[in-house]
């Protein structure tokens, strides 16, 4: 029990005497002085922002100044993640970097909406009392160093006769007392004592507040939200969904411009071969047998590619989604009526997702459905969202759960946040449809 007692002891007085007890210290003095700095830099922009955003004339540089607060806090919370690691050595991952988007609305808009950049709003107001707190130990610190030296300054510079020199004053920051006057060698002691007492609750008082801050760090500068990693997860799926769909329309135009045209010129080739031949003997009549297959496998093959680059990416998109559902319209074998409205045109992975769900939904009602008439509905139905609705008149009875093309639309769509509703009662009519984002 009592080598315990004086393991404790020993470990509690000898925390000054650590380095971790100087980095302590150092990131109570950096962070301090940035965390009070930091607290008046936003406060007085922020409220200068919102106080002359409140009239008509002062908005737009009322917003100014509200969307370079926000800058200033990322910078701001940057620079204490930056010292909490390379002094404390405790790393904090950054939040998702902010994604200014294009046009002057779009950007504050965004900035506006930045959850990072209001968090380290938060974390500089609330920073304020922490950063009394951190230089207040380095205060206590700095006073404990000079009262725990007097009785080393009595004798080097004190050392005189009773009553030549006003006594000493010995500074002990509250609440461990005040001042105490040091008239003798002996009377520093009492000094030196206290600003030992000083010292080694300064230790504990910095490792205390910097873990505090440590977590308010982790809390409000780090990607701890939720809905902050889901909006990063989303925002990358859809820069994936978006470069899948450039990368297919690249390998459309490979397939189109390189190994469809060397077929084309083989089978030109092979023809040209075959009119050349005669028909005088038996080894010419081989020779052109020969020719024929392979002319035949080359025409064949250069209809399965084309058919393959249109399965990948119809160019007839290019033209814009309207003119390639009114294409895909003609040539279905159900008469097909196309109605289009859009007025922003969506992104080409959106036109790409919306068309083959049209040319599937023509297909499932041209095999199932015995229609007359097939109808196609295309527009923006609100800001953001465009709506295709594919209906027939046919027996109906058409169900996405039973495994059919619906259920793979339906996983389709769902990869850019759309959503895919069947109606269709026994006897019909059948009507399908798509709510689709304008962008990913």
């Amino acid at each position: 029990m009592d080598t315990a007692i004086r393991r404790v002891a020993g470990t509690i007085v000898a925390a000054p005497l650590t380095g971790r007890n100087r980095r302590e210290l150092m990131y109570c003095g950096f962070g301090g002085v940035a965390g009070l700095a930091g607290f008046w830099i936003t406060v007085v922009l922020l409220l200068s922002g919102l106080t002359i955003s409140v009239s008509v004339i002062g908005t737009v540089f009322g917003l100014v100044l509200i969307t370079m607060t926000l800058r200033v806090s990322r910078r701001l919370g940057s620079l204490h993640r930056r010292l909490l690691k390379r002094i404390l050595g405790r790393p904090v991952e950054a939040p998702p970097p902010f994604q200014p988007g294009t046009g002057i609305r779009n950007r504050v808009d965004r900035r506006l909406r930045d959850r990072p950049a209001w968090r380290a709003v938060w974390y500089a107001l609330i920073k304020l009392p922490v950063s009394a707190v951190q230089l207040y130990t380095v205060a206590l610190t700095a006073f404990g160093l000079a009262d725990l030296a007097y009785p080393a300054i009595w004798l080097l510079f004190r050392n005189h006769p009773g009553g030549t020199l006003s006594p000493m004053v010995a500074v002990v920051p509250v609440p461990f007392g005040g001042n105490i006057s040091v008239g003798s060698w002996l009377g520093a002691f009492p000094a030196a004592l206290a600003g030992a007492a000083c010292v080694v609750a300064a230790a504990w008082l910095a490792r205390g507040i910097n873990a505090a801050d440590g977590r308010l760090v982790r809390g409000l500068l780090g990607p701890s939200s939720m809905a902050e990693r889901v909006s990063e997860l989303e925002r990358t799926r859809a820069l994936a969904v978006d470069d899948s769909a450039a990368a297919l329309r690249q390998v459309e135009r490979d397939l189109h411009d390189g190994a469809q045209m060397r077929l084309a010129a083989l089978a030109m080739n092979l023809g040209m071969a075959r009119e050349k031949l005669g028909d005088d003997d038996q080894e010419s009549a081989t020779v052109r047998e020969l020719i024929d297959a392979a002319h035949r496998n080359a025409v064949d093959a250069l209809a399965d590619l084309r058919d393959l680059a249109r399965g990948i990416h119809p160019p007839v998109l290019d033209n814009g989604l309207a003119s390639a559902l009114a294409t895909l319209a003609a040539s279905s074998a159900i008469p097909v009526t196309v109605s289009a409205d859009i007025g922003t045109r969506p992104a080409p992975a959106i036109e790409t997702i919306a068309y083959f769900c049209a040319a599937e939904l023509i297909a499932n009602a041209t095999k199932h459905s015995y229609a007359n008439q097939i109808k196609i509905d295309i527009h923006t139905e609100r800001a953001g969202v465009l709506v295709l609705e594919v209906s027939d008149d046919g027996i109906g009875g058409a169900d996405a759960g039973r495994g059919s093309g619906l259920s793979g639309l339906a996983q389709r769509v769902s990869t850019v946040d759309g959503r895919l509703n069947v109606s269709s009662p026994a006897g019909g009519p059948t009507m399908v449809t798509v709510e689709l984002p304008l962008q990913a």
